[in-house]
């Protein structure tokens, strides 16, 4: 096996996949940073979700706009909720690992909140709960997926947001994620301090 030329591939293919998306992601993205930034101004907070890398996305979203991104500015109102180890694991102890996400988002969301809902594959039953919930608590959700969505635009509301990236490579599919996740951050940081 050639590793340097299979290296070459996987970055060659994600950067085509990236050029491919870019049209498509683009103004759903805008959509998204401006909703988000709605979310915030009044109060709201966002609220991340997803499992293996997309727990690790949900979190990485969440400390860039708690922390900041590559501009100073105050902290922005956003957590992961797959970070507490007791409150997911005695939720799925007691309950169902599928309320892992839901249950904390009635607990803690609110009207002006955002949920941020990330599954690759678009099927993620605990993820799809949480769209679910949020609904139910009057939260809009921004919803991150590729290949075709999967059952996530079954539950999504008009009014809430699909990001989708056309791929079926989970690694390719989670990158364009963290490209997406980093395009908001700066939308966002961009349309709160006015930068052109």
């Amino acid at each position: 096996m050639d590793l340097i030329n299979r290296i070459s591939e996987n970055f060659s293919e994600s950067a085509h996949l990236k050029l491919q998306s870019m049209d498509a992601l683009a103004g759903p993205i805008a959509a998204a940073a401006e909703r988000m930034v709605q979310c915030l101004k009044l109060d709201g907070k966002i609220m991340a979700c997803g499992n293996g890398g997309s727990a690790a996305d949900s979190q990485h979203f969440a400390a860039e706009l708690l922390n900041r991104f590559e501009m100073e500015r105050p902290g922005l109102a956003a957590f992961a909720l797959t970070t507490d180890t007791s409150t997911l694991t005695s939720i799925a102890n007691d309950y169902d690992y599928d309320q892992v996400f839901s249950k904390q988002v009635r607990a803690l969301g609110q009207t002006n909140d955002l949920l941020l809902a990330i599954s690759t594959s678009g099927n993620s039953r605990n993820v799809l709960a949480a769209v679910l919930a949020a609904h139910e608590c009057g939260i809009d959700v921004v919803a991150l997926t590729g290949r075709s969505g999967g059952k996530m635009p079954e539950v999504l509301h008009p009014s809430d947001i699909h990001i989708c990236v056309p791929a079926q490579s989970t690694a390719r599919i989670q990158e364009v994620h963290l490209l997406t996740l980093h395009c908001l951050c700066d939308a966002i940081d961009c349309l709160l301090l006015g930068v052109e």
